[in-house]
This record gives C-alpha cells, structure tokens and sequence, in this order.
C-alpha cells in the first residue's frame, strides 16, 4: 500500500487532505487548550470557595470549630483545597506536555509539508516542459514531412512536363531532396525527444513522484500518530491525579467518620453548663391559716410585702437564673464571679493556664539571657556581661508578678471547685441562687415575669447578696469609659425592667447592642449614653455588626 503506486494522479486532493489533517492537529490543539483553561478555573472557584467557608482567626466562628462536626467540615475544606490543586496540576501538564508539544510540531509539519509538495510542482512542471517540448518536435517533424510530400510532388509534376526547361526539373529536384532531408532531420529529432521524454514520464511517475507521495504518506501517518499519543497523554495526565484525588476524597471521608455525636454533646454541656442545681420544690402555704406567710429554703420566690400577690408559675421556669447585680458596666470583674459556676471555673482555669505560659516564656528568656551573660563572661570581648543585668532584674520582677497572680486565679479556682471556703458566708440556696443584696429594695421593685417561650422569669429570690454595698459597686463601674456598640437590636416584646442592672423596653423598640450574651441568657444594651441594662435574650432580636462578628 503505497500513496505513490496508487495514487499517483491525485496529487491535488492529497493536498487538499494533509492540510485538512493539519486543521484537525489544531483543532485537537485549541480543545486542549479550552480544556486547561476550564481546569484552571475550576480550581479557582474551587480555592475561592474552600477559602470563603474558612473560619476567620480571632473570631467567634473559630471557637465553633471545636466541635468533631465542624472540625471534620474544615478538615473537608483543606481537603478540596488540595483538589484545587491538582486539577492545576492537570492544566500545567496539559499545557506543557499536549498544547505545547503539538503547537511546535504543526509548525514543522508545516514546513515538511510544504517541501514535500514544491517537489510534486518542480517534478510536475518538469515532466510538462518535456512534453510540450515532445509536441513541439513533432509537429516539426509533421511540418517538414508534408512540405518534404509537396516539393517531390511538384519535381514528378515538372519532371513528367515536356515544356519545362531541363534546369527547372532539376531546381525542383534539389528542392525536393532538401525537404526530404529536413524531413529526415526532423524525425531523428522527434524520435530522440520522444525517447528522453519516455524516460522522464516514466522516472516521474515510478520514481520522482511516488518517492515524494511516500514521504508525504510517512508525513501523514506521524501526524497521525502524533495526535494519538496526544490522546493518550490526555487521559494520562488525568490518570496520574487520581491517586491524589482519592486521597483527598479518602480523607474527607476520615473526617466525616471522625466525628461523635457524643463528644459534641459533651462540649455543649462544658461550654454551657452553669453549675446551680435546678431549682427545689415550692412549699404550700395554707391562706386559711391566721399566720404569716412563708416559703420554704428550697423555693424560688419570696414573700413581696404587704398587699403583693404571689408569683405563679405555669411550669414554664427553666430556673436558669443569673443575678443582676453581679453584672457591671465595664468588662466584668477580674475573678469572674458574674459568671455561672461552672463557666467561671473554665475562665479561671484558662487565665491560670495563659499565666503559666507567660510565666514559662519569661523563664526561657531568662535561661536565655544568663546563659549570654556566662559567654560574656567567659569571653569579654563578645560583650558586656553587666548590659544584660537590667533586663535580668525586670524578668524578675515580672516573672514575680506573674507567679503572684497565678496564685490569685488558682485561690479564686480553688474557690469555685470547692477546694477553699467560700469568701461569702450566706449559705447556698438549694436552688443554686443568692439571697438579694438589699431584702427591703428588691420585694419592693421585683416582679415576676415569664417570656414566650418560658425561658426567663425574675424574681426578688433571684438575686445575689453582695458583701459590697450597693452604691460602693455602683460608683466602682461608674467612672469606667462606656463599652462600644457591637450592633442593634429590636424588642419582640415588652419587658419590665426593674431590678438593678436591668432596663425597660417596649416592644418594637430599637436599641444598640454593647455586650452579647454570655452564655448566662441576657444581652446587654444601651438606649443613650445615661441608660443601659440588660434584657432576657429572647425577648430582643439582635443584629450584630459584621465588624464586631470577626474581632
């Protein structure tokens, strides 16, 4: 099978056919490079969108993180990063080794082929110039033979006429041998054109011309080839990542069967728990008896004066209650004592634990700095030994300063898990609640009241005595700078706010937001700058700034 045997007299369309296989290569080419493209937005989109479910450092949406469940769905975010990354790999490699390789070897089949074919033309245009020479030899030789016919026609004609004189018949004699002769000429002439023009027709159609074909054919078939293992390349290049790819999809996999229901659970409970009993059982009192009204230790109300009703309660009290008056207008107090028991307990355990690593990072700077002064001891002309002596003294000092304040945390720690007697002497509530500060002040302001959902209720038994006096406290806080707006909110419903710390809303009302709940079910908010107070939680709707969510 041989184009050059074959197809001999199809020099055109096999012209037309290897430009034809030369747009094909680019198209394969412009697919390829649609492909990579694709491939490098893909993964993109894939790394914008990893990064924008990302929790943002120093925010309260990495503390969320803690749990198996979205630490299994980061896990899943790192894990398609790494997927980004290798289709990035499979465009590089398409590009390099396909869409590259291919673009330089369609610039040389260019020019093969077009060698190849101005060979066809020079072999065309030679075998054309030797046969219009062959035409041009015999119509010569055709000429001279008819005009070699006509001058022995006319010598028989005055040769055979008895009035023509002798010198005449012999004129047309000579004439007639002289076109004899050119006729002679003539045919050698046309016979020896005719000959090498017999070997050159048959050099160029079984030697020039099929030696060109073939090549053009060899030409062909590797363009052919070529463009299958481009083929394959592209599936390779595909092949190689999956391995990767598996093991990114494996790991998510492991993420996602890493997490337990049951360790997540307990978290919610340590980063909610607050440490009171549920509140005790509530004690008759027989009104048809001439005596004094009473509760029990064990209730959660107390008697409101003279003329107040009893609070009731529909079964709608959860008994989370916190006090108001251990709420501040500042920061919150250094021991954390407006905090639950349980949530303070973690407070403090965490301060102690960031005073232990500064106190160990001021020792390590210490050793660091006493070994320098033995070397420039040893080796006074590397430096001062007595430079160093005041930097010694002042990691001293503070390394003192810590050790005493790890031991005020860890008394305040030993307070809470009942290692030390507790500073106030006024017997725990069974409910887990106070006394009130001021008995008289609080039957007179305290009313209970209950949220939709049963959520909140407050009551004068829900107060904490403080051994501070009321305005000693108040006149602490007062002179603090006023805590920022971290959003506004808007009230669902009307609330009475009558004990200390607390503030009136009406329902519908906007407010700004200056200290989100602590976990304790109030929010803190302000109405102007002479009036804030807290508010049950689910009695407002709150719209934090974005600002405020990721500081």
């Amino acid at each position: 099978m041989s184009w050059g045997t074959e197809l001999w007299d199809q020099f055109d369309n096999l012209e037309k056919h290897t430009q034809w296989g030369i747009d094909v290569l680019e198209k394969y080419i412009k697919f390829v490079k649609e492909r990579t493209e694709i491939e490098l937005s893909y993964a993109k989109q894939l790394r914008n969108l990893s990064k924008k479910y990302q929790p943002k450092k120093n925010s309260k949406e990495e503390e969320e993180y803690r749990y198996t469940s979205t630490r299994a769905f980061l896990a899943t975010l790192n894990e398609m990063n790494d997927y980004a990354g290798q289709h990035e790999v499979i465009s590089e490699n398409m590009t390099s080794l396909i869409t590259g390789e291919l673009t330089r070897y369609v610039q040389e089949l260019k020019q093969e082929r077009k060698s190849h074919f101005h060979d066809g033309r020079k072999a065309q245009q030679h075998i054309e110039t030797c046969w219009k020479q062959l035409e041009a030899s015999k119509r010569r030789f055709e000429r001279d033979c008819k005009e070699a016919d006509r001058a022995q026609q006319y010598f028989e004609k005055m040769d055979a006429d008895i009035n023509v004189t002798k010198a005449d018949v012999e004129k047309a004699r000579q004439q007639a041998q002289l076109r004899h002769q050119m006729a002679e000429d003539s045919k050698a002439e046309y016979s020896s054109t005719l000959q090498k023009f017999n070997s050159e027709q048959h050099d160029h159609y079984y030697t020039h011309i099929p030696n060109i074909f073939q090549k053009i054919q060899e030409m062909e078939e590797r363009r052919i080839v070529k463009i299958g293992e481009s083929m394959k390349t592209f599936a390779e290049v595909d092949r190689q990542v999956i391995p990767i790819i598996g093991k990114c999809l494996d790991e998510i996999t492991k993420a996602a069967e890493s997490i337990d229901h049951k360790n997540d659970s307990q978290l919610v409970i340590e980063a909610f728990k607050s440490g009171f009993e549920p509140p005790g059982d509530i004690d008759f009192e027989d009104f048809t008896q001439p005596m004094k009204r009473t509760v029990s230790e064990s209730s959660l109300s107390n008697s409101r004066g003279e003329g107040k009703s009893e609070p009731k309660f529909g079964g709608k009290s959860k008994g989370k209650l916190w006090p108001f008056i251990k709420k501040n207008k500042g920061a919150g107090p250094e021991d954390f004592s407006n905090l639950p028991p349980e949530q303070r307990r973690k407070k403090l355990q965490q301060k102690v634990d960031e005073l232990n690593k500064d106190i160990q990072k001021e020792m390590d700077q210490r050793d660091a700095l006493t070994k320098m002064k033995d070397v420039y001891i040893k080796n006074p002309q590397m430096g001062d030994a007595a430079s160093v002596d005041h930097r010694l003294a002042e990691l001293g000092q503070n390394i003192e300063k810590l050790r005493l304040e790890v031991q005020k945390f860890e008394g305040w720690l030993a307070e809470v898990e009942g290692r030390l007697p507790m500073r106030t002497e006024q017997p725990r509530r069974q409910s887990g609640l106070y006394e009130a500060q001021n008995t008289s002040a609080v039957n007179s302001c305290a009313q209970d009241r209950e949220s939709p959902d049963g959520s909140y209720t407050e009551e004068q038994s829900q107060e904490t005595e403080m051994k501070v006096p009321a305005t000693d406290f108040d006149d602490e806080f007062d002179d603090e700078e006023p805590l920022p707006t971290i959003g506004t909110c808007k009230a669902l419903y009307t609330f009475e706010g009558q004990n200390e710390g607390t503030i009136s809303v009406a329902e519908g009302e906007m407010l700004y937001v200056i200290e989100e709940d602590k976990g304790d079910g109030w929010t803190r908010i302000r109405r102007n700058e002479d009036e804030e107070g807290y508010v049950p939680t689910s009695y407002v709707e709150v719209y934090l700034d974005k600002n405020a969510k990721d500081s």
